[in-house]
């Protein structure tokens, strides 16, 4: 494999989920086998905080905590509503205490679905939680949204128009590449247009995986490198290379984890 042996950063993925509650140290370890090197994991809500905070300490260097706040709350689907400020109230003094410990923040975002964002009020509220998360940001932190004065930005499983990632290749962002990309169209249209020098793997564990309604894992991750190395027409190990270089680009933390 070039690069002496790079493993693959799977850069999006939500390992708190109670889907993984019973098996989470197997999954882990078929991960490491599958030759990923470093795990993003991200929240949705401050109740998962504290889990994925403790899951980093436990896989310290290869479980790599992102805090955020995502549009959309509620743990089941009945009770999901749009997000309120009094979330990111709850939210930041936990995000302010582990800050030097986070490798970003997210998974942060907009989401005005009518059922979710009905009033001119829920879209605006919405709006100012994600710049006051955007806010949050310094020099050591990535940004997983796109943002004018936002440089590291990765916009994970995109279902743009190709013309829309464009401009977002334009602006220097990236574009993480779930293993779902087997069975979707659009995707597969985005991976001829993007450059690899854009492209990141992830798998939006425990969503977003190859078959439907069947649990993703992070060791699928290897389904989106080979599809993209299909696509490009270049070797799976050119696709973890790139793919691993712009991850460390994307989130300088993890050039810690590199072997000296």
């Amino acid at each position: 494999m070039g690069a002496v042996g790079v493993g693959l950063v799977d850069c999006h993925c939500h390992l708190s989920a109670p889907d993984f509650d019973h098996d989470l140290d197997d999954v882990l370890e078929k991960a490491k086998k599958a030759n990923i090197m470093a795990l993003v994991v991200v929240a949705e809500h401050s109740g998962e905080f504290e889990k994925i905070i403790q899951l980093s300490e436990r896989y310290n260097g290869f479980v790599l905590p992102c805090l955020g706040v995502h549009p959309v709350q509620g743990v089941s689907p009945e009770d999901q509503r749009s997000v309120t400020l009094k979330d990111l109230d709850v939210a930041l003094p936990i995000i302010e205490t582990y800050k030097d410990q986070l490798l970003a923040i997210g998974e942060v975002g907009l989401d005005f679905s009518p059922r979710f964002a009905g009033t001119d009020e829920q879209k605006e509220e919405q709006r100012q939680v994600l710049i006051r998360q955007v806010q949050l940001v310094n020099y050591h932190l990535s940004i997983l949204i796109v943002l004018k004065g936002a440089d590291k930005v990765l916009l994970h499983a995109f279902d743009g128009r190709p013309s829309v990632a464009m401009e977002g290749v334009k602006a220097g962002y990236f574009f993480s590449i779930p293993p779902s990309i087997v069975r979707s169209g659009q995707k597969q249209k985005l991976v001829k247009q993007l450059p690899l020098t854009s492209i990141c793997l992830e798998t939006d564990s425990p969503a977003l995986g190859p078959e439907k309604q069947v649990r993703n894992e992070p060791r699928n991750i290897s389904i989106s490198a080979e599809y993209i190395a299909q696509v490009k027409g270049v070797s799976v190990e050119e696709v973890i290379e790139v793919t691993t270089q712009n991850a460390l680009k994307l989130f300088p933390k993890l050039q810690l984890l590199l072997p000296k």
